[in-house]
């Protein structure tokens, strides 16, 4: 009886296994190949991935309840992102900033339009800070592969770090599972792999790239304690049902948001708004 019990949930432990692995592998290779191309088929991954996100930001946080704000967020976004797709970049921006500001200037009270407010900006950022980004040409597509380069180390080795050492919780009341650890081993691992897919580019790591590595693993971190903490929040396991096995496209992403976001501000900060990914890279 034990035994055959044993063998039912290691076969669903298997099968849900396979189940992530083989989704988390089509959709990283579908993303990669769609970031390496670029053009209309990475902004439409990038309309699309903004959508998704507003839509589950908005059922995680019952954001619909706010009414015409909510509807008027949803619209707003979909305007900005048709701005973005016909290369309009300033326009889009602007747009979401003005709504934001908007929304902060209306009577909230009963709405609870907060959420709604952070929402948009958070699926702004999830769609056009990517794409802003990719549009800067060679320079854009190898800030992207930095993103990805040093998020992915981090979160994999904070985990192992995590799990080997242990030691005090980074922020126990909103993910009981994280170290400190764990958070300082993802740092000093974004940031190697950073240098080394700086070097492997470019043949050398200039300061810029050590100096972004450091920011991308650290916000990117904080991208997942934040997500963590909406969750708890509202007392939601996973923000949706769009992946088999991984939940929601924000479960799989929050960390890569925050990046792409801070990335951007990065090269905006020292280069300007016309070309921001080649602070970083000169192909």
């Amino acid at each position: 009886m034990g035994l055959g019990l044993g063998r039912l949930v290691a076969n669903a432990t298997w099968t849900d296994l396979k189940s992530r692995l083989i989704s988390a592998l089509i959709l990283g290779i579908a993303i990669l190949l769609l970031t390496f191309a670029g053009g209309a088929a990475f902004r439409i991954l990038c309309v699309a991935t903004s959508i998704i996100v507003f839509d589950e930001w908005m059922r995680m946080t019952r954001g619909k309840r706010a009414g015409d704000i909510y509807l008027f967020a949803r619209r707003a976004l979909f305007v900005s992102l048709v701005a973005f797709f016909f290369g309009f970049h300033a326009v889009a921006v602007a747009i979401i900033l003005l709504s934001i500001g908007f929304i902060a200037l209306v009577d909230r009270g009963e709405r609870k339009a907060d959420w709604v407010m952070t929402g948009l900006g958070y699926a702004a950022l999830a769609g056009l800070a990517p794409g802003l980004l990719r549009d800067d040409g060679a320079e854009g597509l190898a800030v992207l592969g930095l993103i990805i380069c040093v998020v992915w180390a981090t979160d994999v080795f904070a985990y192992f770090t995590g799990r080997m050492i242990g030691g005090p919780k980074l922020l126990p009341m909103v993910s009981p599972k994280k170290t400190i650890s764990g958070a300082l081993g993802g740092l000093v691992a974004g940031v190697g792999f950073g240098a080394l897919y700086a070097t492997w580019l470019v043949g050398s790591v200039g300061a810029l790239v050590v100096v972004l590595s450091i920011i991308l693993s650290i916000v990117g971190q904080a991208g997942d304690l934040y997500e963590s903490w909406v969750k708890r929040r509202f007392g939601v396991k996973d923000s949706g049902r769009l992946i088999p096995g991984h939940g929601g496209l924000m479960d799989r992403i929050d960390a890569l948001i925050f990046a792409a976001g801070a990335a951007w501000v990065f090269g905006m900060l020292v280069a300007g708004a016309e070309h921001p990914a080649r602070a970083i890279f000169r192909l």
